[in-house]
């Protein structure tokens, strides 16, 4: 069987559906269903699970924070206690808390944090001062504040030496909370980060660790933040952290969040394409379907074959090849379909709603040679799978039963 005949079946099956234009677009129309529904999920999906295990990896994976469990209240011991751990590179309290500030004509939430700068600066790649500095440690006055709060629509609110008043909310000492205001001063803006979903450093302002008491008038850490000094001890400082502390504390690590979101990811994207998977399904008994009425149809046809020396191998490719083209072009309009709806779901943005902020993410789908491969290739299935029972049995026609055929 050489190129020749190949491309000569290629022909009559083009000629075949042209032949049966109506029956042939319906089923192309049912193969295309499948090819759509798993590039366009599959890249969206994958679009923003790459996009979720990167911003987690982006703010440091070697970043440990350990908070206190109700009725725990860390102390200066707790904390040269981590700090003689082995791996712990840097590790500083941190006060953390919510407020309200006036953004251009709006009133926005936002997060206070009161710890370390430069750790902050230091384990969170990519994250950088575009405009003034670090304040020091006795500069309890002076913050740093993320670019949106720095800039609303593109146009600076804050500069550097501008004063910032924010509402906050500072736990009473017997129960509840207490609204309070306070005002720093601007020494430095960052540069945009991105919004990570659950910690974005655009939404928040940086306080040095002594502003959280004798500024804010908090009284207990939030917690502890730890820098390890690689990413291969993390998983040992949680370790030696959960067997000093117990139940204490809770500890949580960047780097297993990451490995959780991508496990999670994962898991969605199997489902994703088991889901599409029921789309072929269908096209299978489409395709099926099809190729039994054509073979029934070419009966005669397929007898005058024999009768001139056909074998039934070239038979069986012959109709093989008409439901394989149809699976190929069905295929290629579902790809491209899909390619154009992925850009539309992924254009309305995810909305992640948090205490402090809300975060809508908008990622291009992640449209990948290997999605379009695997997706050609399972199409090609499809019309093998559809089209092999009616090929082989219509090369099994004996040529004088299909000469008779009417």
């Amino acid at each position: 069987m050489n190129a020749s005949f190949i491309l000569d079946a290629i022909r009559l099956a083009l000629r075949g559906l042209s032949e049966r234009r109506l029956r042939s677009a319906l089923t192309i129309m049912g193969i295309a269903i499948g090819p759509l529904a798993l590039v366009m999920m599959t890249s969206v999906v994958e679009g923003y699970s790459s996009y979720i295990v990167e911003q987690i990896e982006s703010l440091g994976q070697n970043i440990i924070l350990v908070e206190p469990i109700s009725g725990y209240r860390l102390t200066e011991r707790d904390l040269n206690l981590i700090r003689s751990i082995y791996g712990v590179k840097k590790a500083e309290p941190i006060y953390i808390t919510s407020a309200t500030i006036k953004i251009g004509s709006e009133e926005k939430q936002v997060s206070v944090w009161a710890t370390d700068i430069n750790l902050v600066l230091e384990s969170m790649s990519g994250i950088k001062l575009i405009e003034g500095y670090i304040p020091s440690s006795t500069e309890i006055v002076k913050a740093v504040i993320g670019h949106d709060i720095a800039y609303d629509d593109g146009r600076q609110v804050y500069s550097v030496g501008d004063a910032i008043s924010f509402i906050y909310y500072r736990p009473r000492s017997n129960g509840g909370v207490e609204e309070r205001r306070a005002t720093v001063l601007v020494s430095g803006v960052l540069d945009k980060f991105g919004g990570a979903f659950f910690l974005s450093p655009d939404t928040a302002i940086f306080l040095n660790t002594e502003a959280g008491q004798r500024l804010l008038g908090l009284h207990e850490w939030s917690g502890i933040i730890i820098l390890a000094e690689s990413t291969d001890l993390v998983r040992y400082i949680v370790n030696e952290i959960e067997d000093l502390f117990g139940d204490t504390v809770n500890v949580i690590s960047l780097l297993g969040i990451a490995k959780i979101a991508q496990s999670i990811t994962g898991a969605i994207s199997f489902v994703t394409f088991s889901t599409s998977l029921s789309a072929f399904a269908v096209a299978i008994a489409g395709v099926a379907a099809t190729m039994v009425t054509s073979v029934i149809e070419r009966t005669r046809e397929i007898g005058v074959m024999k009768a001139l020396g056909f074998t039934n191998e070239q038979i069986l490719v012959m109709i093989l090849m008409e439901s394989i083209m149809m699976s190929i072009i069905g295929g290629s309009i579902g790809i491209m379909l899909g390619i154009i709806g992925a850009h539309a779901l992924a254009s309305k943005g995810f909305m992640i709603r948090g205490e402090l902020t809300t975060v809508v993410m908008y990622v291009p789908p992640k449209i990948t040679t290997t999605l379009i491969i695997r997706t050609i290739l399972i199409t090609i299935a499809v019309g093998i799978a559809g089209g092999i029972f009616p090929a082989y049995q219509a090369a099994k026609i004996p040529p004088a039963v299909a000469l008779r055929y009417e």
